[in-house]
């Protein structure tokens, strides 16, 4: 079983959010109904030129042209291409550290790439920030990025292809198969489950 054409879903939000559980999660559920996926992964923690609060503007524009890249090469590789971050997610640090400017006008391109995604799931930071060695673990850090979010999401993302979920929600319980049979509706597919064989 195949979609008529690739799908895309994004994972959004500010760290430490949970989202690298809930891309691997929902990729799951996706390949239980018999569809290929490819997952993109967070690719700031590649970044060569710096991150967190200590980020500059090239070391986020390296981010956003990665972004990019990484989802060409996968598009037309599965049925659905699960993102871990999208462009949205990446222009809001992005314009943390541009004190809200864009030195290389960035912004058209923001724009029109947040149209090529079908779905966008933010994730809210619900939960307290952990310590995993890569990310920043200030709260005022991370304050500062979700305020960005609920200015930029609504700009760039249609109400209809946004479902917001707390973070403390992405459990082992949570429903998944909900979310990528909205993925499917709004691709005019269906998604069925497939019987995985006996031992």
């Amino acid at each position: 079983m195949s979609w008529k054409s690739p799908a895309k879903i994004a994972f959004i939000g500010s760290h430490s959010v949970r989202k690298t559980n809930a891309v691997h999660a929902f990729a799951s559920t996706v390949g239980r109904a018999g569809l290929s996926v490819e997952v993109g992964r967070e690719v700031v923690r590649f970044n060569p030129l710096g991150m967190n609060e200590g980020a500059t503007p090239e070391a986020q524009l390296w981010v956003l042209m990665t972004q990019v890249q990484q989802e060409l090469e996968l598009r037309g590789r599965a049925d659905v291409v699960v993102t871990d971050r999208s462009v949205v997610d990446n222009f809001a640090y992005f314009l943390r550290v541009t004190d809200g400017a864009d030195p290389f006008g960035v912004e058209p391109l923001v724009r029109r790439w947040a149209q090529t995604y079908d779905l966008f799931v933010r994730l809210l930071p619900d939960i307290g920030l952990q310590a995993d060695g890569v990310r920043s673990t200030s709260d005022a850090f991370r304050d500062e990025i979700e305020s960005i979010l609920d200015r930029v999401v609504p700009t760039y993302v249609a109400a209809d292809r946004l479902l917001s979920v707390p973070a403390s929600s992405v459990t082992e319980s949570f429903d998944w198969w909900a979310v990528a049979e909205r993925l499917a509706g709004l691709r005019g597919e269906t998604l069925r489950a497939v019987a995985r064989p006996g031992p």
